[in-house]
């Protein structure tokens, strides 16, 4: 079983910045993509970046310039570096991690959530 768990989320006024960090435990024999989705009130899901194993990243048009996602491959841990903060960016903000699991010699995959954490950006 993999375990994310996510920190930094908070309130900030627009143009502002915030840290998010999640990081995996558990029985990981390997990550391969780590990921942040984020939910607005009354809206689906929706992917904000994303990084894989070999360090390849991808972002939402609508946060492309001002997120950066990056990852500290040794701690198992993505982090989510988020500027010049919108109103509109206020979400819970899932961690999303897919890899092989260390539980049995089948190396299993598995692909687990964060608990989310709420980032509110004010006027």
């Amino acid at each position: 079983q993999v375990q994310l768990v996510e920190s930094g989320g908070g309130l900030v006024q627009a143009g502002g910045s915030l840290r998010l960090s999640c990081a995996a435990s558990g029985s990981i024999f390997s990550i391969n993509r780590m990921a942040w989705y984020r939910q607005a009130p009354g809206k689906q899901r929706e992917l904000a970046a994303a990084i894989t194993s070999g360090g390849s990243t991808n972002y939402a048009d609508s946060v492309k310039g001002r997120f950066t996602i990056s990852r500290d491959y040794a701690k198992n841990t993505v982090y989510l570096q988020m500027n010049s903060l919108k109103p509109e960016d206020t979400a819970v903000y899932y961690c999303n991690a897919d890899g092989r699991s260390s539980s049995n010699r089948y190396y299993p995959t598995f692909s687990s959530w964060g608990q989310g954490t709420q980032v509110t950006v004010s006027s």
